[in-house]
C-alpha cells in the first residue's frame, strides 16, 4: 500500500513541479522552492531558493517522511535568511503538519508549509529591520529638536541660573568701574601735563622747584599789578 500511494504522489508532484523536482532514487528526490520575497528599499538582493530534500520510508505515508533542507551550490546569501542558521527552525516548523497529515499524501503541503514559514521568517525579520531603523531616525529627530527647545526649567536649574545671573551682573559693575576709575586718572595725569607752573603753583600743585621759582615770579607779578593800579 505505501509503494503505490509513494508512486502515486511522486507522479502528481511531477505534474505540480515539473521544473523543480529532482530524482536522487525511486525513493528519494529534491523539490527547488523559490522564495516570493518583496525587497524593501535599498535591498536588491535576489529572492533566496530552498530545496527540500525528501526520502521516503518504507510504510509512507503512514510513517513520516525524511527530510532536510539546503540551499543551492554557489547560491548568494541572502540578509534575511540563513539556510544552515535557519535549517532546524524551518524543519521544526513542518512537524504539526507532519503529525496532521499521517497516513495521507503530504509533500505538497509540506512545501507550501515550508515556503509560507520561510517567506514569514525573512518578513519579521526585514520589519524589525525597519523598526529598528525607524526608532533610530525617530531618536535623532528628537535630539535635533531638543537643541531648539532646550532643557525644561526646573526650580533648581532656575535658582542656579538666577546665580549665575546676578554674579555677572556685579562682575560687569565692578568691571565698569574701575574701568571708568581709571579712566579719571588717566585724564587728571593727562590734564596737569598741560598746566603751566603759575597754574600747578595757584592750584597747589606745583611741588619742589616749581613752587620756589615760578611761584615767585607769580607773587611778584601780582605785586606789580597792585602798585599800578594804585598809582
Amino acid at each position: 500500500m505505501g509503494i503505490e500511494e509513494q508512486k502515486e504522489e511522486r507522479e502528481v508532484l511531477d505534474s505540480i513541479f515539473p521544473d523543480e523536482i529532482t530524482d536522487v532514487s525511486d525513493t528519494e528526490y529534491r523539490v527547488s522552492i523559490v522564495l516570493d520575497v518583496t525587497n524593501h528599499e535599498g535591498d536588491d538582493s535576489e529572492p533566496p531558493t530552498i530545496i527540500l530534500n525528501v526520502q521516503y520510508p518504507p510504510d509512507y505515508p503512514d510513517e513520516a517522511p525524511r527530510l532536510d533542507i539546503s540551499a543551492p551550490p554557489n547560491a548568494p546569501k541572502h540578509p534575511y535568511l540563513d539556510i544552515q542558521d535557519d535549517k532546524s527552525t524551518l524543519l521544526d516548523s513542518l512537524n504539526e503538519t507532519i503529525e496532521d497529515n499521517l497516513g495521507m499524501q503530504m509533500i505538497f503541503t509540506l512545501v507550501s508549509t515550508l515556503k509560507d514559514g520561510a517567506e514569514l521568517l525573512i518578513s519579521e525579520r526585514q520589519n524589525a529591520k525597519a523598526a529598528l531603523a525607524e526608532i533610530e531616525a525617530q531618536k535623532l529627530e528628537e535630539e535635533e529638536n531638543q537643541k531648539f527647545h532646550g532643557e525644561a526649567v526646573t526650580r533648581e536649574s532656575f535658582l542656579k541660573w538666577r546665580d549665575t545671573f546676578r554674579r555677572e551682573l556685579e562682575e560687569e559693575r565692578e568691571r565698569r568701574e574701575k574701568e571708568a576709575e581709571e579712566e579719571m586718572k588717566r585724564k587728571r595725569v593727562k590734564d596737569e601735563k598741560k598746566l603751566t607752573g603759575k597754574e600747578l603753583w595757584l592750584q597747589g600743585l606745583a611741588t619742589g622747584d616749581v613752587e620756589e621759582g615760578e611761584g615767585q615770579d607769580a607773587l611778584e607779578g601780582m605785586g606789580k599789578l597792585k602798585i599800578e593800579a594804585a598809582s
